[in-house]
């Protein structure tokens, strides 16, 4: 009769998996070192793809037409199978089109073009404030799904980034109930040893990004701290890697940082530290920011903690905030974008995340760009003369066989390679 309980018991904790994590032993990416990695934001939807959320991300103030859009960079979508009609027109008055990110086929290029360029991977977006709802989950889902699959068809490296911006207070039991809802629901990490889920240090890695601003974020540091706690140390859904994003001047609790020291206390919780420079300096700023760079891995190093940087190609979102300027951060030929990459690995750097593959909201994406963007009363960022519209995954490739000591360190810019 015992004999026969005991069995019943060790079936049930079977059934529900207790104490046994739900993830891979290891993957073919076993580390984030010597990768570069791009933010991805799939969060672009267009009337009739499915999605049922319109003109999303590419409108605003509910609007989606000369003179009202979001975006500042128009992307080159010649190589997509299926594309939208906009409201906007090209210079010889035909109309333009725009992609979607529910399109797996969209997402299929995208992966294609990292394979074709040596961009390793992405950091999938996962904006809590969508995942709240239920369209924005929907949405969420489907292109992780997509990138999932796309992922393992073109052996690109994979991870899922957690943006808290717009969580509440008390919010980390939804991302918390999220988390489990994904293993369970896609197997993120349990896809065989030869996943392509990005590993570091022998565990799945995943990214919490916006912990320590001051920008009047309603969750605090407990918040980030019991996400942190259970993405580490939960038996069945934790045993995981964590990349920690935090703000730019981090370490001494500068301008854009909480003055807060317990942030350093999370830190030493977690695996990378990963600092946001997007917007921060300018080509001609850069140089003075470098030493910062160094000076942060001095840190990390001492407090047994790796550190990933920000790089970006240029910066603009007139668009969406007309009262800045458009290109405000121009890219100069990938002159400043190649500052900041050898900028970093000469500072120690053995890894790169880049902001950001598909972002034209805010003119930082790497994705092919419109050198004949739609003409009227909203003007669009185009790179320049002699730049051709895939250069910036050419440099970004570039960079990855750096950081991999393919070839050497190269301090000025490679030249475009001309198809």
């Amino acid at each position: 009769m015992k004999k026969q309980v005991f069995s019943i018991l060790l079936l049930l904790l079977c059934a529900v998996g207790y104490g046994q994590q739900k993830h891979s032993k290891t993957s073919a990416f076993k580390s984030y070192k010597g990768l570069v990695m791009a933010g991805y934001q799939g969060w672009f939807n267009a009337p009739g793809d499915g999605g049922n959320r319109g003109w999303n991300h590419y409108l605003s103030h509910g609007k989606f037409e000369p003179g009202s859009t979001n975006i500042d960079i128009w992307p080159d979508v010649s190589e997509y199978k299926k594309t939208y009609k906009s409201p906007f027109k090209l210079a010889d008055g035909s109309d333009a089109y725009l992609y979607s990110s529910y399109d797996a086929s969209s997402t299929d290029t995208h992966f294609k073009w990292m394979q074709e360029y040596g961009v390793d991977g992405v950091f999938v977006q996962r904006f809590i404030a969508d995942v709240q709802r239920g369209a924005g989950r929907h949405h969420n889902d489907v292109v992780l799904g997509n990138a999932l699959k796309s992922a393992q068809k073109y052996h690109r490296a994979i991870s899922l980034m957690y943006d808290l911006s717009g969580m509440r207070a008390g919010g980390d039991s939804l991302v918390i109930k999220d988390w489990k809802h994904l293993v369970d629901s896609m197997r993120l990490t349990n896809r065989g040893n030869n996943q392509t889920w990005l590993y570091h240090n022998g565990k799945p890695l995943i990214a919490v990004w916006g912990v320590g601003f001051n920008d009047n974020r309603k969750y605090r540091l407990a918040e980030a701290e019991r996400i942190i706690d259970f993405l580490k140390n939960d038996p069945v859904y934790g045993g995981c890697a964590v990349l920690l994003g935090v703000p730019t001047y981090w370490r001494d609790f500068g301008s854009d940082t909480e003055k807060e020291p317990h942030l350093h206390d999370l830190l030493r919780k977690v695996d990378i530290v990963h600092p946001w420079f997007v917007g921060r300096f300018n080509e001609t700023a850069y140089p003075a920011f470098q030493s910062r760079i160094a000076d942060d891995i001095d840190w990390c190093k001492a407090n047994k903690l790796e550190y990933v940087p920000t790089v970006f190609p240029g910066f603009s979102w007139h668009n969406m905030n007309p009262h800045s300027p458009q290109n405000q951060i121009p890219r100069n030929k990938g002159h400043f974008y190649w500052k900041q990459i050898t900028g970093a690995i000469k500072s120690g750097a053995d890894m790169l995340y880049v902001a950001m593959f598909d972002e034209v909201d805010e003119g930082t994406a790497i994705l092919k760009a419109s050198k004949n963007p739609p003409v009227g009363l909203s003007t669009f960022v185009t790179y320049e003369d002699g730049i051709p519209n895939d250069y910036y995954l050419y440099l970004t490739g570039y960079a990855g066989k750096m950081l991999k000591k393919q070839v050497p360190l190269q301090e000025n810019v490679p030249p475009p390679v001309h198809k």
